[in-house]
């Protein structure tokens, strides 16, 4: 720490690099504390403030997270210098909160050439602002099926953070740590960024290329090469369902091992297997966009409204349309859900 602290002061020049967080309402507050701390801990090991910080949000008073913790505000949406990074700090109900104003602010401040990231669903601000067309980037993973849905023209990944030019993504929770660990890595070099993850315990530095989810196996609970095949398979043929048998076939099997093979690890079928996660997206685009309950059907692979709508009401106890109306479209919106963006 004593050599990282030296060869920081030898710097032929000091200048100080500042990042304004921008906090929505209901914001994710375990990814905004994972990139400041981040921050702060080079200040503490540098002894200097090589990063400063403000907090920014609409009316410039206060905001408060989704943890039900109420922040004050350093000021409005103000004009930032050329050589800040903006972090817009997203979480649940973000639709309902990315204003006109703050799009204009977005837009106006990435044309001076401040560097801009967003943080869990920040990433959903600055599509909306066009930031991110033609450009790689990242969500957190449960809000992935409405933004594919809504913003064709981003390269959407499953990384835990994205980098392209002066725009990123993270998708949120403790990956905010590894986005700011990268950056921190580009100004001082690997060593500090070790130190840094050293003191927040952070044992490993993620890079682009790890993935935000778990494998397959490790998320069922079942190291089955096949069955995991099975589920990958599932889950990229959501819109064009693939049939039992033509499932079994790919992976090498007949229908009946198949069968066999879901009823002894996952208590289910394949065909009800499949269901349920068609279900689950259906339910995402729900919440998540302004869809149609007809194109929603349809990209679930549904080509009739009817039995979509019977088997969402078996499933959820709910039709389409009545959680449609309950919960209104809003990325992140998923207060009745088992899950929240972190």
């Amino acid at each position: 720490m004593t050599q990282t602290r030296t060869n920081l002061r030898q710097n032929e020049e000091f200048k100080q690099r500042k990042f304004i967080f921008v906090l929505l309402d209901q914001f994710s507050m375990l990814s905004y504390a994972s990139a400041i701390e981040a921050l702060r801990q080079v200040n503490r090991i540098s002894g200097r403030e090589e990063f400063l910080w403000k907090m920014y949000g609409e009316g410039g008073e206060s905001v408060t997270c989704s943890a039900g913790t109420t922040f004050q505000l350093d000021g409005d949406l103000e004009e930032v210098g050329r050589e800040d990074t903006i972090l817009i700090c997203g979480g649940i109900n973000v639709r309902a909160v990315t204003s006109k104003k703050l799009l204009n602010w977005l837009r106006r401040e990435s044309r001076r050439g401040a560097r801009i990231a967003g943080l869990c669903t920040g990433s959903y601000v600055m599509a909306c602002a066009g930031l991110l067309n033609g450009k790689r980037a990242t969500i957190h993973w449960e809000n992935t099926d409405g933004f594919i849905e809504e913003f064709p023209d981003v390269e959407l990944t499953k990384s835990i953070y994205t980098i392209d030019g002066k725009m990123m993504t993270s998708a949120g929770g403790t990956a905010s740590i590894d986005l700011l660990l990268s950056l921190i890595v580009d100004e001082y070099g690997l060593d500090l960024a070790n130190t840094v993850a050293d003191q927040m315990i952070h044992n490993l530095i993620r890079t682009e290329q790890d993935n935000q989810r778990l494998s397959v196996p490790t998320r069922i609970g079942v190291r089955h090469p096949k069955l995991a095949e099975s589920i990958k398979m599932m889950e990229a043929n959501i819109e064009d369902p693939i049939s039992p048998s033509t499932l079994a076939s790919d992976v090498g099997m007949s229908t009946r091992q198949l069968e066999r093979l879901f009823r002894r690890y996952l208590n289910r079928s394949p065909k009800r297997y499949y269901m349920d996660l068609r279900l689950q997206k259906a339910r995402n685009l729900l919440l998540q966009t302004d869809m149609s309950v007809i194109n929603v059907a349809l990209a679930c692979g549904f080509t009739s409204p009817s039995h979509f709508s019977k088997c969402y009401r078996a499933q959820y106890e709910t039709t389409p349309y009545r959680e449609r109306g309950a919960k209104g479209p809003g990325l992140g919106n998923q207060g009745s859900a088992r899950r929240h963006p972190v």
